[in-house]
């Protein structure tokens, strides 16, 4: 076992050199230092890259689908928007330098993850939400709610790495995405009725105010479809969509819990 660190560049070089191939799922999740956590994911890419550089050997590479296409569904064949309006357009701006490689010799595939991958051990978006509409004793939506988020149950997300790896070509996108876009509305019903809390909408303009800076991505419309990804790797998901799952998953904590009164 070798023991590492994101920013650890020397560790990071020596694993991947001793390697079959990358699969690159690491971030530093600080949203106060998002600048910093985009620095060294790139760095990490760019090391990852360097030393894989002619050996035809995988590299698979974490993004996101938050940002690639507006008003329709994204597709695998959405490039990277160059534009720097969105909020998640730095870790976009890495998922092109990732794909660079693959004219150095790098099986380069871009794994994009729905903005939830839910399931039991979830410590993500959707349980900050939750803790939200907790502490401020009102589950929340944006404007009229209608706006959607992909989803992806985390086994069946582990398939599409595992599957990818394997048989994804040089230059892939590949989506893990199970559900093309739960309304944020419904969501926040689920949330509502699970803490016993009322539902009501905040306008953009007190979005910020509420949610603080989970505001920016609860916000987006992103509906992805999954449908090269099913096509080229024979992959179908299985299992619990994300409504499903937040009444399995995501409230014992909560149990006879009062919620905060502000």
């Amino acid at each position: 076992m070798l023991r590492g660190d994101l920013t650890d560049v020397a560790s990071l070089r020596a694993g991947a050199d001793a390697s079959d191939g990358v699969i690159h799922l690491g971030f530093i999740h600080d949203f106060a230092n998002f600048a910093h956590s985009v620095a060294v994911d790139r760095a990490a890419i760019e090391t990852f890259g360097a030393v894989l550089a002619g050996s035809n050997r995988p590299l698979l590479v974490a993004s996101g689908v938050l940002g690639l296409a507006t008003g329709r569904a994204a597709t695998e064949r959405d490039p990277a928007p160059v534009s720097h309006d969105s909020i998640a357009a730095p870790r976009l701006a890495s998922a092109r330098i990732a794909l660079s490689f693959v004219e150095r010799g790098v099986r380069t595939v871009m794994l994009r993850f729905a903005p939830t991958v839910h399931g039991a051990g979830d410590h993500g978006f959707v349980p900050h939400i939750i803790g939200i509409a907790h502490q401020r004793s009102v589950s929340a939506y944006i404007g009229d709610g209608s706006n959607r988020w992909p989803a992806v149950h985390r086994l069946d997300a582990a398939r599409v790495v595992r599957l990818a790896v394997e048989s994804a070509p040089a230059g892939a996108a590949v989506h893990a995405v199970g559900e093309e876009g739960v309304p944020t509305r419904a969501i926040a019903e689920t949330i509502g009725r699970r803490l016993n809390l009322p539902v009501r909408s905040i306008q953009p303009g007190e979005a910020t105010e509420h949610f603080g800076w989970m505001a920016g991505f609860f916000g987006m419309d992103a509906p992805t479809s999954n449908a090269l990804t099913r096509e080229v790797l024979g992959w179908e998901p299985t299992h619990p969509g994300l409504l499903a799952d937040l009444e399995a998953h995501y409230f014992q904590q909560y149990a006879g819990a009062a919620p905060t009164i502000l």
